[in-house]
């Protein structure tokens, strides 16, 4: 089911010319034409034809991907099954990221546990270099038996993050406020499976085990309707001929995706730097004062 709502086409249109996105198209779907493994040696794995990547860390190095292509505004969808067993110490990161002292990002951190123990998913949005504005959220099933889809749209007015096509928290563009928003940097997708075990689980408390090493995460079935970014042309669309693929541009939460929202976040919220007032004893940052449902 889908919690989104569409405007009319020449509205679609009219964002699209501001974009100047240019008709041309790009094959999704293999990490042999979309990604580069960028560090681990033999530690990260593109197999089954280009269908299957796999990253894997053990006591000397982690490893990690980025993506071939930048890109400025879209939908990035993601396949991840996270490593199994006991996870504690171990961090799997899949982010949107340009470079930079002044960078701007979008994360999925993944945070391992002990076995038998919920992973911990950290959500943050950086925009000119700055972020601290982290949510953390328990999943609503194992994401280590199974692949699950985990998806960031992001467009002029807001970023969403979806997990398996529910909507766990939305970032506003309040600019109008004098809140920073991430739209002038093109990024490209990372992902690194890596030891963070100083702080990852419990704050420290629980090392990682490297008895169980090696430690995989498997990745499939990745999927990128955005605008390619490149400086010759500043946008060239994935689907340009698709008006549901390009629903991203003007994507935002109808009824029914705020209900599924509310229910994530009264549920499975952890933490939501919107609430931490020892942390900001000055005030809340000016965005927290907006209803995160709408």
């Amino acid at each position: 089911m889908s919690f989104v709502r569409s405007r009319k086409l020449s509205s679609m249109l009219l964002f699209t010319l501001l974009f100047a996105c240019l008709m041309g198209a790009s094959k999704g779907g293999n990490f042999f034409q979309d990604f580069d493994i960028t560090w681990g040696d033999q530690r990260a794995k593109i197999l089954n034809g280009g269908q299957l990547l796999t990253l894997s860390l053990d006591k000397a190095s982690g490893s990690g991907f980025q993506s071939k292509n930048e890109y400025l505004f879209g939908q990035i969808d993601m396949q991840i099954k996270l490593v199994a067993g006991n996870s504690a110490g171990t961090v799997t990161a899949y982010y949107l990221s340009s470079q930079g002292s002044t960078h701007d990002e979008i994360d999925f951190e993944f945070l391992g546990n002990a076995t038998g123990e919920p992973y911990i998913l950290h959500t943050n949005v950086f925009s000119q270099g700055k972020g601290n504005r982290e949510q953390q959220f328990y999943l609503w099933f194992d994401p280590t038996k199974a692949f699950h889809t985990y998806s960031i749209v992001w467009n002029q007015q807001r970023i969403i993050f979806l997990v398996d096509n529910i909507p766990i928290r939305v970032f506003h563009n309040l600019e109008s406020i004098g809140v920073p928003f991430p739209n002038k940097q093109a990024m490209r997708i990372h992902s690194s499976l890596w030891n963070a075990d100083d702080w990852a689980t419990r704050g420290g408390l629980v090392k990682t085990d490297w008895t169980q090493a090696p430690f995989t995460a498997s990745y499939r079935n990745f999927k990128a309707n955005a605008c390619i970014w490149s400086s010759t042309s500043p946008c060239t669309s994935t689907s340009p001929n698709s008006v549901q693929d390009n629903a991203w541009q003007v994507q935002a939460l109808d009824a029914p995706g705020r209900n599924r929202l509310r229910w994530v976040q009264q549920k499975y919220m952890i933490y939501n730097y919107c609430t931490d007032l020892k942390r900001f004893p000055q005030g809340l940052p000016p965005e927290c004062k907006r209803s995160r449902f709408l």
